[in-house]
């Protein structure tokens, strides 16, 4: 089945619902499917993409493209623009990858993937793992943005796989987060799990997987903070649910309760959240590599934002 598009022109009826709320009815989805679409830019608003949290306005054209349906397995070879390569070695490569892309395709997700844009641009990784994750040593969330590193060779792909378990990769993230945590720097070790009464969601509960992050203040503006991130264990969204924890949630992370007006304030359709550098020994000559990348457009533009006190 080839891709589906379709057009609404909207009213008043649809004013200030939230997109994918609004999506999930006309297209008669799920919420969440509807949220995918989202991000990964298959809805736009008068020629605009529009993020899943964004509100309609009581007028305007809708378009919403549905890709074709396919195995939510398959790796489909897409370019990706935004996706930049930081390092090409031998083993394994290092890219800045761009919001909006899943490390590998999976179930629900019918976006572009770390996986199928590097098949595009030509590279050959390891077939270690799941088909549908090869090379894949870590992942980002499709909303965080920033380093990563994927294996080319088996050797490379064992040595870093096991370096992410052993703990020695070091991993370093950027974070704005709502007000001003104290203290100014500090340890969060608080077990993660899945949250009792959303599949979808993670918090800390008591029986959940030992997490422990190590964070310090950079700047504080006032209504929100930039943080540096040090991650001593990788559990999914552990940064994002850490900080909800402490009710400083990411800027702009509405699914962990960040306060919408700053987001919309600050011009944010995700949370603002970015992989700043990783560090690790390379896998055949055991010398340490470090790579970083620089915020992409949005979280620049809020940084700017608060720093000459616009909002």
């Amino acid at each position: 089945m080839p891709d589906q598009l379709y057009q609404f022109s909207l009213d008043p009826e649809t004013a200030g619902k939230r997109a994918d709320a609004a999506i999930a009815g006309l297209l008669d989805i799920s919420r969440s499917a509807a949220a995918t679409l989202c991000t990964a830019g298959h809805v736009r608003l008068n020629g605009k993409i529009l993020g899943k949290s964004d509100r309609l306005p009581n007028a305007g054209e809708l378009e919403i493209r549905r890709p074709e349906e396919r195995d939510p397995l398959e790796i489909v070879v897409e370019e990706v623009e935004d996706l930049k390569v930081l390092g090409d070695d031998d083993d394994f490569v290092v890219i800045d990858k761009p919001v909006g892309v899943a490390a590998h395709p999976s179930p629900g997700w019918v976006g572009p993937t770390v996986v199928g844009a590097l098949a595009a641009l030509g590279y050959r990784i390891s077939t270690s793992g799941a088909a549908e994750r090869a090379g894949i040593v870590h992942r980002l969330d499709v909303g965080t943005s920033g380093v990563m590193v994927v294996a080319k060779t088996e050797h490379a792909y064992t040595l870093l796989k096991r370096a992410f378990k052993e703990r020695t990769v070091d991993k370093v993230y950027h974070a704005l987060v709502q007000g001003l945590p104290d203290p100014l720097e500090g340890t969060i070790d608080a077990p993660i799990g899945r949250h009792p009464g959303y599949d979808w969601r993670f918090a800390v509960v008591e029986d959940g997987r030992n997490s422990v992050t190590h964070y310090k203040v950079i700047e504080a503006f006032g209504k929100a903070s930039l943080v540096e991130v040090h991650l001593e264990t990788g559990r999914t969204h552990q940064i994002r649910v850490h900080f909800a924890a402490l009710r400083h949630p990411c800027a702009g992370d509405l699914t962990y309760g960040a306060d919408p007006k700053l987001a919309a304030e600050l011009g944010l359709t995700r949370q603002w959240l970015h992989a700043k550098k990783l560090g690790f020994d390379h896998p055949v000559s055991g010398k340490w590599v470090e790579y970083e990348s620089e915020y992409p457009q949005d979280l620049a533009y809020a940084l700017e934002a608060l720093a000459e006190h616009r909002v």
